[in-house]
């Protein structure tokens, strides 16, 4: 398995189209058994998804990252573990020790969270390497409670659900756009209700992440039903979870794109406290 990491003076890069190096990590028997420390040799989603594939990575570790690059990469079959700070080395290690984890593609603000990187339309201002929204909160550590549901009003996700708050840092490519820009302007204590369209949440499909597939080239895949979700693996043994969206008698339809991809959100955000 290799493992790739944005990489920065020994530290997590924190936004994946700008990254400049990534660290990469051979591991057998789970355990590191050698690095490596490489250009990125460009920026923007696209080169650095090819870049990654190019050297066969199985995971990327980094910090912000946008949807867009997200579904570059799961069309390369690299797996993402976004959000991770602090040094490389330590991130790499906890992901080993199985402490480093990404969610299982519910939405879920903090986990699955889409930085503006620059070549996103509706970027609200990228700078020096950092994505900032404007308001008051930008730069400041944000602590919330959320509850997120669709135009139909059914819950997907909840913080007060599981009884834990979210601690964010607002304007640093940590959360969707459009949570994060509606806290950026919030007071401690105030709720607040808002509507957020797919541009500003997990965006629109990829029509490149949508596969069709002769049954002989995928084994068992008659077997399959339509909506059903399953992880595939490429020939590197990279994985990478898909949904079956259409089947023949001969063929079938997976899609790898983001199961919120082309959806409205709406989200009731509770500032509890800003540092």
């Amino acid at each position: 398995m290799k493992i790739a990491v944005t990489y920065e003076n020994g530290e997590v890069f924190q936004h994946f189209g700008k990254t400049e190096q990534f660290k990469l990590y051979t591991v057998e028997d789970g355990r590191v058994v050698s690095t490596l420390v490489i250009s990125a040799g460009g920026q923007g989603h696209g080169a650095l998804a090819e870049k990654l594939a190019e050297e066969r990575i199985d995971i990327l570790i980094c910090g912000g990252i946008g949807e867009h690059a997200r579904q570059a990469l799961a069309t390369a079959g690299i797996t993402v573990i976004a959000g991770a700070e602090g040094k490389a080395d330590e991130a790499v290690g906890d992901y080993l020790d199985g402490i480093l984890i990404e969610s299982d593609n519910r939405c879920d603000p903090h986990q699955e969270a889409a930085a503006c990187e620059g070549q996103e339309a509706g970027c609200q201002g990228c700078a020096g390497g950092q994505c900032t929204v404007n308001g008051k909160n930008a730069g400041k550590k944000c602590t919330v409670h959320y509850k997120g549901t669709f135009n139909d009003g059914t819950v997907f996700d909840s913080s007060y659900d599981r009884g834990q708050p979210l601690e964010f840092v607002c304007g640093a490519g940590m959360m969707i756009r459009g949570f994060d820009a509606a806290v950026a302007d919030m007071d401690p204590g105030q709720t607040v209700n808002v509507h957020l369209m797919p541009e500003d949440a997990y965006g629109m499909p990829n029509p490149a992440a949508i596969m069709r597939f002769p049954f002989t080239d995928l084994p068992g895949s008659e077997e399959l039903n339509v909506d059903e979700r399953v992880v595939l693996a490429d020939e590197f043994g990279r994985q990478f979870p898909v949904r079956v969206t259409a089947k023949d008698e001969t063929t079938i339809t997976l899609d790898a794109n983001h199961e919120m991809a082309g959806k409205e959100l709406n989200f009731l955000i509770e500032l509890v406290a800003v540092e």
